[in-house]
């Protein structure tokens, strides 16, 4: 859906006892490198399928799973952004020690309000496909008509888009959308310290929703900023899945 890549939907893993939020997928070996995944607006853990299939065994990913969705989709939604990253710092205790970080799109700015309420940050902040936090996105899509929701996303594309189509899998995946779109665009930065940690942007050249200048102004919130810059538009993922697996291990080591 609208916000990031979310092509594999293999079923997901159970969670473990007081795990609700995390889900994994692939064995890692005991040493690896952990690295935790924040989806996009609409998307769900599985989305991140891919990433920890092309980084096992050398990497161990964990994603989150946000309220609303797949096997949580009883619960509400949640359209405080700054709220919801507070419930996830409240549930990383059950990783035992703070993984890196990866974000796309409404991930990233998910993952990096977490990181600020860290009392240590993670080793590395990965963010990708979004503006940095002091770039507001002047499109408040949560204000669109269904519509023009599913018209946005279509728009994108993405390997979501085709699903929508679907009337019946369109209206489960409106609220969601929407409340996510809600609250992306009422996030509002407060200003605070640059986090001590590095933060490596990627960026798709062509990207509608993300002007490349917006993405690069990252780099200024982490005690080091590093960018990538790849071909391709908001869901420049999907088209260099191995290229940004590659980037994300050999950061890690």
């Amino acid at each position: 859906m609208s916000g990031g890549p979310n092509g594999d939907r293999s079923p997901l893993a159970e969670p473990r006892a007081g795990d609700r939020w995390f889900r994994r997928f692939h064995p890692a070996d005991a040493a690896a490198p952990r690295l935790l995944c924040f989806p996009h607006a609409g998307g769900s853990a599985g989305s991140y399928h891919w990433l920890s299939e092309a980084l096992s065994p050398r990497v161990a990913t964990i994603a989150v799973q946000y309220p609303g969705r797949q096997d949580r989709h009883r619960e509400p939604v949640h359209t405080d952004l700054r709220a919801l990253a507070g419930l996830i710092r409240a549930e990383l205790a059950v990783l035992g020690g703070t993984p890196a970080f990866f974000g796309h799109s409404m991930g990233a700015l998910v993952a990096f309000e977490v990181a600020r309420r860290l009392p240590a940050p993670p080793p590395v902040l990965f963010v990708s496909g979004r503006r940095a936090p002091t770039r507001p996105d002047p499109d408040q899509r949560h204000t669109k008509t269904d519509r023009e929701i599913l018209a946005d996303v279509a728009r994108l594309g993405g390997a979501d888009a085709p699903l929508l189509r679907r009337p019946a899998l369109a209206r489960m995946a409106l609220p969601v959308l929407r409340g996510d779109y809600r609250a992306v665009g009422t996030y509002r930065y407060l200003p605070g310290p640059a986090l001590s940690c590095p933060i490596v942007v990627l960026a798709g050249d062509a990207d509608p929703m993300t002007p490349l200048g917006d993405a690069l102004a990252w780099t200024s919130f982490g005690v080091e900023g590093e960018a990538r810059v790849l071909p391709g538009g908001h869901f420049f993922l999907e088209s260099h899945r191995e290229r940004v697996a590659g980037i994300i291990r050999d950061r890690l080591s």
